[in-house]
């Protein structure tokens, strides 16, 4: 079992920037996709951006230009800086790590809340 671990949510003003980071301790071998998802309240999940294991990279439209992906191998760890944030981007972000021989093994995190004000 993967332990997926998301930390750096907080409540910021609109404008301001977070850094999110995710964690798989020992997961320093994966050559799949990791995500991450928001969900706000009442809302259905959403798929926010994904980086692949050559480093290639996709954002939803909402937060192109304003939110970046990225990725340490050598540590496990996803990072999403989002800077410029809104008020509607105020949601539970989480991380997801695909694995498994053929990447269809899903890992989870608990998520990290992002609240925005305005």
């Amino acid at each position: 079992q993967v332990h997926v671990v998301e930390s750096g949510g907080g409540s910021v003003q609109a404008g301001e920037s977070l850094r999110l980071s995710c964690t798989a301790p020992g997961f320093t071998s994966n050559r799949c996709a990791m995500y991450w998802y928001r969900q706000a309240a009442g809302k259905q999940r959403e798929l926010v951006s994904a980086i692949g294991n050559a480093g290639g990279t996709s954002y939803a439209d909402s937060v192109k230009g304003r939110f970046t992906i990225s990725k340490d191998k050598v540590k496990g760890a996803m990072y999403l800086q989002m800077n410029s944030l809104k008020p509607e981007d105020t949601a539970m972000y989480y991380c997801k790590i695909n694995g498994g021989s053929l990447c269809g093994d899903e890992y989870w995190g608990q998520g990290t809340q992002v609240t925005v004000s305005s």
